[in-house]
């Protein structure tokens, strides 16, 4: 039996707020379907060259009431990426809170607008320490 994965979907409360999360890790839009008779909006983002791996951004148009306070139950998203201190410190200047700071050179957490928690694997072996991130707590849930 063949199996091909396809997407991971997280619903969002605000479209524009969330797309410039996501476009901060450095996704960008691949696709997006409008459903005037569904009332809602879903985005793909990718990284570059990966578009077979998006995340799909679900927006219902009159509102999600029925969206958890808080979205553990979903788990993460995880990301590898180039430079873990690079990144940490560009998500931190566009005032995203660095949850688990990338103290080891190799993993850190960061939770989108609508509190879906993204995971950062440095590439390949891990940075040497540094700071800030090596004195620096964690703060909040990741």
């Amino acid at each position: 039996m063949k199996i091909r994965y396809l997407h991971t979907m997280v619903r969002v409360l605000d479209l524009e707020k969330s797309m410039a999360f996501y476009e901060l890790l450095g996704l960008r839009e691949t696709h997006r379907i409008e459903s005037e008779a569904g009332r809602f909006t879903l985005v793909f983002m990718a990284p570059e060259g990966q578009e077979d791996c998006p995340v799909e951004l679900t927006w219902n148009w009159d509102g999600d009431s029925g969206l958890p306070s808080d979205s553990r139950h979903f788990g993460h998203l995880a990301y590898a990426v180039e430079d873990i201190y690079a990144l940490c410190a560009h998500l931190q200047a566009n005032g995203v809170v660095i949850n688990r700071p990338p103290r080891d050179g190799h993993m850190a957490f960061v939770r989108s607008p609508d509190n879906v928690s993204v995971e950062l694997l440095q590439m390949g072996e891990a940075l040497k320490p540094a700071e800030p991130w090596l004195s620096m707590e964690s703060t909040g849930n990741w």
